[in-house]
């Protein structure tokens, strides 16, 4: 059996190659074309944009010519800013009103700061409570418990407190040769003071006789103080002019901050000063936050004195001026007197002193009368209870106690001009 031949593949024709041509070349042209896409093309000139196109964002373009009079409308470019053409006045419009003028800036002259200062009158009163039998401090009052009276009138009380601190003080000493015994009390009462100091204290000591000596000036230092009182043991003159003596100090304590005090030790007498005792009682009304602390010297002598006869009208008269003199200077003050017997009761003595200084009320009120004439005020203050009748005080067996209330007796008022 024969094999039979395999036919072989026929040739396409011509033309039938031609359309198959065509075919392939149709199919790969926009693959050819789309391919290119995927490169960015060359930026075609700029064009202008059309309504219905938006511009993509070109170039950046000079500025537009500035516009004429004779366009009309908005004049815009290719930024986000739009100026519209100025709209010049008609010519009978009224022009527009002027503007108000910049508030002028003053400056102070050398960049100084200055301030409005107004003063609204404040009065304090520095008041010790003491029981009478044994001179010690009371605390435990309130604003409630007292009572002030300005020139008769009640005072609404603001504040009270109990004040601890430092005390700042001149030690007035009778120093001149009239009697041992003078001096022997002076020394031992300015040395039991000196022992009361604490470290932060500030103690200045002054001498007089015929005139006023300052041995040393406030100081914290008491080996200082106490070389200066060992010192006093020759005096110069016997003349005692006590009120020329504590006028000065007052002067001088008037120049310092704060509440002074003055522990003023003698007999009292008064010899040949050129004050009154008028212009001294003047004096320490107008001396304001000074508080005076008078220790009568002598009173054992002129016991013994008296006793044997050897004291005469006129000098017993002497001694009773002195100690009222005394008296009076720490009552006006707030302070107290003390004519001890006994060198024995001088502790004592100053522990009262020391209590008085370091511990006492101070109460706060702006006064009724609040003009600043220069006026003298009388002050009384008084303790009270709730119902406003006088404050009682008892023991803890139900013994009532006596008590004091020690404060200034008034103050003078401001006068316009400080």
């Amino acid at each position: 059996m024969m094999n039979r031949p395999h036919p072989r593949p026929a040739h396409p024709r011509p033309a039938q190659s031609t359309r198959l041509l065509l075919l392939l070349l149709a199919i790969a042209l926009p693959i050819t074309l789309a391919a290119p896409a995927q490169t960015p093309p060359a930026q075609p000139p700029a064009q202008a944009p059309t309504a219905q196109q938006p511009p993509a964002q070109a170039p950046q373009q000079p500025p537009p010519p500035a516009p004429t009079d004779d366009q009309a409308g908005p004049q815009t470019d290719n930024g986000p800013i739009i100026l519209k053409k100025k709209k010049e006045p008609a010519p009978d419009a009224e022009p527009p009103a002027p503007a108000a003028p910049a508030e002028p800036k003053v400056k102070n002259p050398n960049g100084e700061t200055f301030s409005l200062r107004v003063d609204v009158p404040i009065v304090n009163l520095d008041v010790n409570v003491i029981l009478d039998k044994t001179h010690q401090f009371v605390p435990g009052l309130k604003s409630g418990n007292f009572q002030i009276l300005e020139d008769g009138v009640p005072q609404q009380i603001s504040s009270v407190r109990i004040a601890q601190t430092p005390i700042t003080a001149v030690m007035l000493l009778e120093f001149a040769a009239n009697s041992y015994y003078f001096i022997y009390d002076m020394q031992n009462a300015s040395a039991q003071f000196f022992h009361t100091l604490r470290p932060d204290d500030y103690i200045a000591v002054i001498t007089y006789d015929l005139r006023t000596h300052i041995l040393t000036d406030f100081t914290n230092n008491k080996d200082v103080v106490a070389q200066i009182l060992r010192s006093l043991t020759i005096p110069g003159f016997s003349d005692t002019d006590m009120f020329d003596a504590l006028y000065e100090t007052l002067d001088r304590t008037s120049r310092i901050e704060g509440r002074k005090y003055i522990i003023l030790i003698g007999t009292g007498r008064d010899t040949f000063s050129k004050l009154t005792l008028d212009k001294m009682l003047a004096k320490i009304k107008a001396t304001p936050n000074v508080t005076i602390f008078s220790i009568g010297t002598g009173a054992f002598i002129r016991e013994i004195a008296d006793s044997r006869g050897q004291m005469g009208g006129i000098q017993r008269l002497d001694y009773l001026q002195a100690e009222n003199q005394l008296r009076t200077f720490a009552q006006m003050t707030g302070g107290l007197y003390f004519n001890p017997l006994f060198q024995g009761a001088l502790p004592d003595v100053f522990n009262q002193i020391n209590d008085s200084i370091r511990n006492q009320y101070v109460l706060t009120y702006r006064p009724s009368n609040n003009k600043n004439d220069g006026s003298y005020r009388r002050v009384k203050v008084s303790l009270v209870d709730n119902e406003g009748h006088p404050l009682r005080m008892s023991d803890e067996k139900g013994k009532p106690l006596k008590y004091s209330v020690v404060s200034r007796d008034g103050y003078k008022a401001k006068l316009p001009v400080e």
